[in-house]
């Protein structure tokens, strides 16, 4: 007896086990996640380093480290760094065996440059010193210099001279922010008047750091703007970069990005292009013979312009061709060897990769995969591939990319999702009454029953040059909306990104009526096609542009039991006139406020506000002035007006985005006692 006691419990205990594993995914699943950054192979090809950020509720527990992992798979990653802040910006030398990356270690007021030599090991050394901090380190071609950017003081063009202004400003009594031109401010930040600059050093600590644009006229231009984006030539010689030069004509104009150069030696810089594209992201081919650019068409009236991939004769500047002509989707980012270049591209839903053979134009498939997301593209001078890969089911890990495959590099998050109900997510396309064909992700809440039936939540998504993919979300994640037993409908609209630049471009002079009613008619589409879902408990909801739309349905229509809207306008004209962007409203609604188009007047929430009787949540950062505080505090004063059930709920310390851990958990936890209050 106690034998067969003993059987039946050997062929039953793994189907007990498996079946309590798998839970709904919680916040605490969600958020103590290990986070993997992007990857950065060497130039050999044999290593790849990337860092791992171990979260924590509270910011004193969190720590992230770098860490390394051979290319070939061969032995598990290793951790190279063992520090409270975060190591950033990482890059390699030629050398092969030297890390440079950026942190705010101890001593440190800000974050600085540091070395750490993983062959021979030791401690990371610090290689810059700068009152003004150091970011995003590049090593020359031959590693004996580094190339990095510092914001300074315009005007100040060395470090005492930095230091000098800081102090007197120390002793200023008054507070206060003096404009003369536009812009004031940037998602989170009040712009103040230091400028990025480029640096250069010698590879050792201590070196006396050279502010490149000392003699360059354009950096005491007020509408100077330099993001960055630079890259060192072959010889080491000179720096190219895009900058901007009319930023504060930004308010009522597209403003673009120029090619530059200046010499690591001094001397002016010199514009090699402008051509009326706004250029992104440079790279020099291994020859030294070519410039391989982004760039996208500005002042066309426009909403939305497709960057597309150039190459120009270098250093002549001329011969400008456009690789990849075909590829009529975003580029995110491209990486350039002897034999190809490697892009990484948006399309319906998913982040693919595409290759243009060294001395051709058209772009060809590496990996056109129709699950998941290949992002953070890194290749060696011997063409190996490695790449962030993440799904709906799994955040970023680090994979090789092999022909047609990929393989994985590093799994940290492997046992943990192993636990949890993570239903596969489902796509599905119908042809709104436009006549456009559009895409739509379904998604199943855990412990999925086909026999029962499940309310519906409709969930939209910002931009509106955006779309849904199949990738690992942290702010509007599907598995946790759906946790508590929804089936979630996310509709990429017309305007989304990845269905072609006409498809983005459609959406002007109808930023809300046509996407609403498109999703409007993709709930209904669903409920038709899929019996599980209940036609009769519905919600929707969204932020950014999401929140706009969410406000736009709560002005025409009363369909959904309740909705939600997070950092969405109620008034396109206020929020013309507070938010940090202005000019791109201003192409969406056919002119200025004031001109009053049928845009403006048509299609603006407040306006329809005797509609307004949803109940609906309204939750906003009060940091973020993309869509300012006002409009919440607006849309608020106009429910209470209407007597409409209605909750706000302001993050003081909180921008566009709900960042923080605890406040990230409050906002689920809140989102869900709502849709709980109006759909049970």
């Amino acid at each position: 007896m106690r034998k067969i006691h003993i059987v039946v419990l050997f062929f039953f205990m793994p189907v007990l086990v498996f079946a309590q594993s798998k839970h709904a995914i919680t916040h605490e699943d969600l958020w103590l996640m290990k986070r993997v950054g992007a990857p950065e192979i060497s130039p050999d090809g044999k290593w790849v380093v990337f860092s791992v950020t171990t979260p924590a509720y509270e910011e004193k527990d969190q720590h992230s480290d770098l860490w390394l992992s051979p290319v070939d798979g061969g032995k598990s990653p290793r951790k190279i760094t063992n520090s409270k802040a975060p190591e950033t910006a990482y890059t390699w030398n030629q050398d092969n065996k030297t890390i440079a990356f950026t942190a705010k270690r101890e001593g440190d007021t800000l974050a600085q440059v540091y070395t750490i030599n993983i062959t021979d090991g030791g401690e990371a050394q610090r290689i810059t010193n700068l009152s003004t901090g150091a970011a995003a380190p590049k090593f020359s071609p031959d590693g004996s210099m580094i190339l990095f950017t510092s914001r300074v003081y315009p005007g100040a063009f060395t470090d005492s001279a930095n230091k000098k202004i800081a102090d007197e400003k120390k002793k200023i009594k008054y507070k206060a922010r003096v404009y003369t031109s536009f812009p004031i401010r940037d998602w989170d930040q009040w712009v103040d008047e230091k400028q990025a600059h480029a640096f250069v050093q010698k590879n050792e600590p201590g070196a006396e750091a050279k502010d490149l644009f000392v003699n360059a006229e354009l950096a005491g231009n007020e509408g100077f703007y330099f993001n960055g984006n630079c890259c060192w030539t072959i010889d080491g010689k000179k720096i190219v970069f895009t900058a901007v030069v009319n930023r504060n004509e930004s308010i009522y104009q597209d403003i673009t990005s120029g090619i530059f150069s200046v010499s690591v030696n001094g001397g002016g810089a010199v514009q090699l292009i402008k051509d009326g594209f706004d250029y992104t992201d440079l790279a020099v081919s291994s020859d030294g013979k070519f410039l391989y650019t982004q760039a996208s068409v500005a002042g066309n009236y426009k909403v939305y312009n497709l960057n597309k991939l150039f190459r120009f004769d270098y250093p002549s500047m001329q011969h400008k061709t456009m690789l990849a002509a075909e590829l009529d989707r975003p580029i995110n980012k491209f990486q350039v060897t002897v034999n190809r270049i490697i892009l990484s591209t948006e399309s319906e839903g998913n982040d693919k990769l595409y290759f243009v053979t060294a001395g051709e134009t058209a772009a060809r498939p590496l990996l056109n995969n129709s699950i998941g997301c290949y992002t953070n593209i890194s290749i060696s001078g011997n063409d190996a591939i490695v790449a962030n890969y993440e799904s709906a089911a799994m955040p970023a890990e680090v994979v090789r990319i092999d022909a047609g495959n990929h393989q994985f590099l590093s799994q940290f998050n492997k046992d943990k999702l192993a636990t949890i109900d993570l239903q596969p997510i489902e796509i599905f396309w119908f042809t709104s009454s436009r006549g456009k064909k559009i895409r739509n992700v379904l998604v199943r809440p855990a412990g999925f029953d086909p026999t029962k039936k499940y309310p519906l939540f409709v969930v939209m998504h910002g931009g509106p040059a955006g779309s849904w993919k199949d990738n690992f979300g942290y702010r509007w994640n599907y598995h946790l909306l759906a946790a508590p037993g929804y089936v979630l409908v996310l509709t990429d609209y017309t305007g989304s990104t990845g269905y072609g630049e006409k498809f983005s471009q459609d959406i002007q002079f109808d930023p809300f009526k046509g996407p609403a009613n498109e999703v409007n008619e993709a709930a209904v589409y669903a409920i038709k096609q899929y019996s599980f879902i209940d036609r009769n408990i519905q919600a929707a909801g969204g932020a950014s542009y999401g929140g706009h739309l969410a406000n736009w349905l709560q002005a025409t229509t009363t369909h959904y039991k309740c909705l939600v809207s997070h950092a969405g306008l109620v008034n396109s004209e206020s929020q013309w006139g507070t938010s940090d962007g202005i000019y791109g409203r201003e192409v969406m609604n056919g002119g200025v406020p004031w001109a009053q188009t049928k845009t403006w007047k048509e299609q603006n929430p407040i306006h329809y506000a005797e509609k307004f009787k949803t109940p609906i949540l309204v939750t906003v950062g009060e940091q973020d002035f993309r869509v300012p505080l006002n409009n919440s505090i607006e849309n608020w004063h106009t429910l209470q007006r209407m007597k409409v059930p209605s909750k706000l709920i302001v993050f003081p310390d909180e921008n566009h985005w709900i960042l923080k851990a605890e406040n990230s958990r409050f906002f689920y936890g809140e989102l869900h006692s709502w849709l709980k209050k109006y759909m049970h």
